[in-house]
């Protein structure tokens, strides 16, 4: 049975992994703050387990793994939120968690949720995922690690592409740039990604942490500072008008569809 950190994170113990599921599928498991505290509480009870090999990370629903930040929380947020780091924070945790992270994603993963796919260790993506950084079109940047982490994984021409245009790549064009690791059948991602979570517990427990740690450690010098201009960059597009312009006609456009 999940037992609850929150009601929007759940988690499972599913033998050396545990299976965390982001738990708002009526909203595409947008990224909220009780979510962002949720995770803390999951990660804060799993930080010293020493019989942990690896964490899966989902979103429950069909449709999204999670379809980026709760844009009415944002279109609020001011300068002195960017700064903040808020979901920046949760997201550096997971990338330095002890253990392996494997994102499965199915459906949407946008946005602050692209973010926090790219967070993790790996990615195992269901055949009808869609991936990107759309925030340009919100009139922000991906500022929770989307500036930095993209261009290690895919490249920087490519990353500068899909921040540049806001555009989503499907499940083919995430596993040819290396945003994922594996496609499967979208009914088989949260199986195939405890498998994957499987085979590494099969290996070294302290082996495997030390090759987190020295991986983490040789690729990403200069993290720290890249950290620093991507919120300060945010802390000024979060007060422009072209932000609460673009975020009032994206909330308006969803009540619409709604209605």
């Amino acid at each position: 049975m999940f037992r609850p950190m929150t009601s929007r994170v759940l988690s499972e113990r599913r033998g050396e992994t545990v299976l965390v599921t982001l738990n708002a599928p009526e909203r595409r498991n947008a990224i909220d703050q009780e979510m962002v505290d949720g995770l803390h509480a999951v990660l804060d009870e799993l930080q010293h387990d020493e019989s942990l090999a690896a964490i899966v990370l989902t979103g429950a629903g069909d449709k999204a793994f999670a379809a980026g930040a709760d844009i009415a929380q944002l279109r609020e947020r001011a300068a002195n939120d960017a700064m903040k780091a808020i979901n920046s924070a949760i997201f550096n945790r997971i990338e330095e968690f002890p253990v392996p992270v494997i994102a499965a994603v199915k459906g949407y993963a946008l946005g602050g949720g692209c973010e926090l796919a790219i967070a993790c260790d790996l990615r195992v993506i269901g055949e009808s995922a869609k991936m990107g950084q759309p925030e340009v079109k919100l009139g922000i940047i991906p500022a929770a690690g989307g500036t930095y982490r993209l261009p290690r994984l895919i490249g920087l021409g490519r990353a500068r592409e899909l921040v540049y245009t806001g555009r989503m790549v499907d499940a083919d064009e995430a596993l040819r740039i290396g945003l994922a690791n594996r496609v499967v059948p979208d009914a088989e991602v949260v199986e195939a990604a405890l498998a994957l979570a499987d085979e590494i517990a099969r290996n070294g427990r302290l082996a495997v942490r030390g090759a987190k740690r020295t991986l983490n450690a040789l690729s990403r010098p200069g993290q720290e500072n890249a950290i620093a201009f991507e919120s300060s960059t945010q802390a000024v597009l979060f007060d422009s008008e072209d932000k609460r312009a673009r975020m009032t006609a994206f909330l308006d456009k969803q009540r619409k569809k709604k209605g």
